[in-house]
């Protein structure tokens, strides 16, 4: 089922292009005259008004074009992971001062579901309170077990590797993982931590 509905949506996308011209280009058959009944316009006065409406028309589909892509991305995410077996995992960061991460990667039930090799920009972003979407999934009802690994640079700029480990019940409805990563003034190390929510 979910195969067909994926080529559905996959099948609307492909023919939207080939629309398009219709739309775009669709107009008054030849020989048809104004709604008064009066002569038509003058040729000048088409052409200077055909790029006008042309590129009013164009923009009006490529806002209609995006509004449905980001639906058929929602729909396509709940036909691929449905609120009874979904599991996401994100990533935040405070400060971040005492430690420059470089990866991480998280383990499932003991399955490596995703490693990220982070980039400058990606940390700064962080830094500056983004929260990065790292994995979703499905997962089974019942207890479950994530670990989260992160490797980067600690205090003084020492290699670090730390890990934190999180067990939940998986319910009927959809979990959240928020992994962060936080600066411990009192311990000057950088504390790794894993909460869930439904």
């Amino acid at each position: 089922m979910r195969r067909t509905a994926t080529r559905h949506i996959l099948t609307l996308i492909l023919a939207m292009p080939l629309a398009w011209p219709l739309v775009v280009y669709g107009g008054a058959p030849e020989g048809a005259g104004t709604a008064s009944g009066g002569a038509a316009p003058a040729p000048e006065a088409e052409e200077a008004a055909a790029p006008v409406a042309l590129d009013s028309d164009l923009e009006r589909i490529k806002k209609d074009l995006l509004k449905l892509k980001r639906d058929l991305v929602i729909l396509e995410e709940d036909l691929l992971f449905p609120a009874s077996s979904q599991v996401a995992v994100f990533l935040s960061m405070d400060l971040g001062e005492l430690f420059q991460l470089d990866a991480v990667s998280v383990k499932l039930n003991g399955k490596e579901v995703v490693h990220h090799l982070y980039t400058d920009r990606q940390v700064d972003a962080l830094y500056r309170g983004g929260v990065q979407k790292l994995f979703i999934g499905n997962v089974k009802q019942g207890q479950n077990r994530l670990t989260a690994f992160f490797t980067g640079r600690g205090p003084s700029g020492r290699d670090y590797r730390r890990a934190t480990t999180v067990e939940f019940e998986k319910s009927f409805e959809p979990a959240f993982v928020e992994l962060a990563i936080s600066d411990s003034g009192a311990k000057y190390q950088p504390e790794f931590s894993a909460a869930v929510s439904n």
